[in-house]
């Protein structure tokens, strides 16, 4: 639909740019419609209008065929995602940890990994030459990952409380009863504040906790737009109440939202490409698409309290009735902020890294997608890191 009104209607837009063009001389800071419109004034005041107007109409055509060829070019892209092959270690509910060693070395760092509830965590082993946890695995480390899955009729009634004091202490206990070395924890986007609270609570238990691209001050980029989701929130609790969970399709939309226009725009680089290149384009266009529910209680939390309260930054999250306040960490931990994530923004997530008392923190050019990978991953992101754990685990 956006793809129909943007290139669609490209003729049916002339009356109103060109008086925004007529307009753009006005007193006041030009808008940037208005800035490029000016620059484009010589060659406007020269062109015939009924030409304009075709040509307008001809290239919206192929901008949205283009589009379209890549959106079907997808849909009819052959093959399907791998099932995961790695043994699963623990167990509860809907909840899995999956092992990821290879081999049980008695000293070599377990890894704890924690990601998002509301991605599948495969993003973390997309394929083999690009999988995080196949990579540390490689260079030594015992990397254990929680698969969250779907939430199921027990998860529905979850809120972060049972997912962090129990599900993930649970995992945590399941990791200690294995040989190896220290346990430390690395939590990714919201796995990274559902680490943050379980370190706090087991303090005893971890060397170290790394937060990869974790939001914490949610109004430090735009307070009215994270209210405005937070009122969405709001009005969406009927939704929650018959459904017992906030639907993948209105994550989704929430997602899309962010920047509706890049979905037209990968689609029609899509439509280009061939070989290798489409077949990773597929791989994480499957991974995006095969998203899971939130549980109607988290939705909840997440949603009013983090978006539309800010109560992370506000000191005012609680977990089992205790706040969680990064400034009560007393082990070393590590903030990896991507300097180019639009999902989470920068200012967001570096007020935690400036919150933890014993933190370093890295500001990797990359995305927070891109940050486990793209093409430029090991070098900015995983070599980084892996030299931080190995600075930890000797210590």
């Amino acid at each position: 639909m956006l793809a129909m009104a943007l290139w669609g209607n490209s003729a049916a837009a002339w009356p109103s740019l060109k008086a925004a063009w007529q307009n753009s001389n006005e007193p006041g800071p030009p808008s940037p419609l208005a800035s490029a419109l000016r620059a484009l004034a010589p060659e406007l005041q020269k062109a015939d209008e009924t030409i304009l107007l075709n040509a307008l109409t001809l290239e919206g055509q192929r901008r949205l065929g283009r589009f379209l060829d890549g959106v079907l070019a997808y849909r009819r892209y052959p093959g399907a995602r791998r099932s995961s092959d790695r043994p699963v270690l623990w167990r509860e509910g809907t909840t899995l940890l999956r092992d990821y060693r290879r081999n049980n070395d008695a000293v070599a760092p377990r890894l704890l990994v924690v990601p998002s509830l509301i991605n599948r965590y495969y993003i973390l082993d997309l394929e083999p030459e690009s999988s995080f946890l196949a990579d540390l695995a490689a260079r030594g480390y015992a990397p254990f990952v929680v698969d969250w899955d779907a939430p199921g009729p027990e998860e529905q009634t979850f809120d972060l409380t049972r997912y962090i004091a129990g599900r993930l202490e649970g995992a945590l206990d399941a990791v200690k009863r294995q040989p190896g070395g220290p346990i430390i924890i690395i939590g990714y986007c919201m796995g990274g504040n559902l680490a943050l609270a379980l370190a706090l609570r087991r303090q005893s238990d971890i060397a170290a906790l790394a937060c990869l691209a974790t939001p914490w001050d949610f109004h430090a980029d735009s307070q009215a737009q994270a209210q405005l989701i937070g009122a969405v929130g709001r009005s969406m609790d009927p939704l929650f109440q018959v459904l017992g969970e906030m639907p993948v399709d209105v994550l989704q939309s929430f997602f899309a939202a962010l920047d509706p226009l890049s979905i037209l725009a990968k689609f029609r680089r899509f439509a280009e490409m061939e070989g290798e290149q489409a077949r990773r384009f597929v791989a994480l266009e499957d991974w995006l698409n095969d998203g899971v529910g939130l549980a109607a209680p988290v939705a909840r939390e997440c949603l009013t309290q983090w978006y539309g309260e800010n109560t992370t930054a506000n000191g005012k999250w609680l977990i089992a009735g205790e706040p969680v306040r990064p400034e009560r960490l007393n082990i070393p931990a590590l903030a990896m902020v991507p300097s180019a994530d639009r999902i989470v923004p920068p200012k967001s997530a570096m007020t935690l890294a400036q919150r933890l008392p014993k933190c370093d923190t890295l500001t990797p050019a990359a995305g927070h997608i891109g940050m486990m990978v793209g093409s430029s991953a090991r070098a900015k992101v995983w070599d980084p890191l892996d030299a931080w754990l190995r600075r930890i685990a000797a210590s």
